[in-house]
């Protein structure tokens, strides 16, 4: 998911540097929304993730 986020984040600054702005800014909506998804899952990995076995 972080390595799609920062592929749209990439092909954004290109178009954006092309002059492509509708491109630039559709890339760069994408890229945000993966990267918040990316983060929900992250935090939701390190709280609920694989515990410890009881002892």
């Amino acid at each position: 998911m972080l390595q799609l986020s920062i592929t749209f984040l990439i092909i954004a600054i290109i178009a954006g540097v092309l002059g492509l702005t509708g491109i630039a800014g559709t890339a760069a909506g994408i890229a945000k929304i993966l990267f918040f998804v990316f983060l929900v899952l992250f935090v939701l990995s390190l709280l609920f993730g694989r515990r410890r076995p009881e002892v």
